[in-house]
């Protein structure tokens, strides 16, 4: 009897199931923003996956080709609305690398400042929302209660909430302000009175030291909690070669082991924004970090969560170097530059470090106040595009998980 059951032969029948076509968006929560993910399924089992965008496309590049450089910087605020302080930089710089402008050290610290600021908002709302795709509602509250506060230090310094247009060429429209009140939320946060009045950089050193012990209930509500990495680590690895064959940046790149950040590796006319700034590029495997899951495989969903995590750290820091350097700092903070200033004959290409991965702008000039052209590369198309290859062979729920860790702004893909 033994031996005969030594040689039977157990055979396994898969259930067949009819291939289906499922749409997933544009309507979709977990497809952030009008993006329409076409899941060819087999069952519950993922095996292509193809995105179909430009239902957001509002022909901002176009736009750009019939204005003066300084009149579209409000379009660019409308690219990735989540982070548009950064992508008035991006655009501004361009156009200061074209005409050769060059910009004084006080309004280099100013952009400084206000570009950190802006990378903790988007990082925030990047970590709210996917904890929402996986199901956690809490932590999209609290992102939203911290960004709020951010928001509130913004509308001081330019009067706007979501499209700043503050950023311009030359500098920055105006000073970072001086006396405010504290923001009603900073003051019901940390229990200080709501009619105090203190300077606009110390509310943000207020708050960015409240931020720092948050941080560490972001961690235990989410990096570390035991169903978040069920849902995450392991799942949407991607290695540095692939990361860089398909062209992925920032948080995307770095949680895949590559170990570049344009603040410290790009052109100098960005670069020296950061000279004599410390601060840490973070990518994986996150040396000296503790308590990282052993579930995890370098370039997971949980890498590309966790480098955004810790930039939020390395962010607070640049801004506490910023702010103590901000009052011995030289010359003005814009360099005026008229609206009618001819463009030179020329061609430039500038990318930028944004929160989501690096922006470029390419403009050509010639000799008119107009572009002759205007393109952007989106750091967002280039991560998007690896969806279908991180997707193939998942199951439907682990889609969300997936394109949640990519961190895309429709607006920035489609411009």
């Amino acid at each position: 009897m033994a031996t005969q059951l030594e040689d039977q032969r157990i055979i396994e029948f898969d259930v067949r199931t009819d291939e289906m076509l499922i749409n997933m968006g544009p309507q979709h929560p977990s497809t952030h923003g009008v993006l329409r993910l076409l899941l060819r399924t087999d069952g519950e089992v993922v095996y292509e996956v193809t995105p179909h965008i430009g239902y957001l496309h509002r022909c901002a590049e176009k736009i750009g080709e019939n204005l003066a450089g300084a009149q579209w910087v409000p379009y660019t605020d409308r690219m990735d609305y989540l982070a548009g302080m950064n992508m008035n930089l991006g655009m501004s710089l361009a156009f200061e690398k074209l005409v050769g402008l060059e910009v004084p050290e006080k309004a280099m610290n100013v952009r400084l400042i206000i570009a950190e600021l802006g990378r903790i908002a988007s990082h925030l709302v990047g970590m709210g929302a996917y904890g929402l795709d996986l199901g956690s509602f809490s932590p999209f509250l609290y992102a939203f209660r911290e960004r709020e506060i951010v928001l509130d230090l913004f509308e001081e310094a330019c009067g706007a909430r979501l499209t700043y247009s503050y950023l311009t060429i030359g500098g920055a429209t105006h000073d970072l302000p001086g006396m405010i009140e504290i923001p009603p939320g900073l003051a019901s946060l940390t229990g200080r009175d709501p009619k105090l009045k203190l300077l606009w950089t110390d509310a943000v050193l207020m708050f960015i030291e409240w931020l720092e012990d948050r941080i560490k209930e972001y961690h235990i509500l989410l990096t570390r909690n035991a169903i978040f990495i069920n849902r995450t680590a392991g799942l949407g690895a991607m290695s540095a070669e692939m990361a860089t064959d398909y062209g992925c940046t920032g948080p995307v790149l770095r949680g895949s082991g590559v170990d570049y950040d344009l603040r410290r590796d790009g052109e100098e006319i960005y670069t020296r924004m950061y000279e004599g700034y410390d601060f840490n590029v973070i990518s994986a495997p996150f040396e000296g970090e503790s308590g990282i899951p052993r579930q995890v495989i370098m370039g997971d969903n949980w890498c590309r969560f966790f480098v955004r995590m810790l930039e939020i750290v390395e962010s607070i820091k640049l801004l506490r170097q910023g702010i103590e350097k901000y009052p011995h700092t030289e010359g003005e903070y814009r360099v005026p530059f008229k609206m009618n200033t001819k463009l030179p004959v020329d061609e430039v290409y500038l990318e930028t470090e944004c929160p989501r991965g690096q922006m470029g702008f390419y403009l050509v000039g010639d000799g008119q106040a107009e572009p002759l052209r205007a393109r952007a590369k989106s750091s967002c198309f280039c991560n998007l595009s690896v969806t279908g290859p991180l997707c193939e062979g998942v199951l439907l729920a682990d889609v969300p998980s997936i394109v949640g860790s990519l961190d895309i702004v429709m607006g920035e893909i489609d411009r």
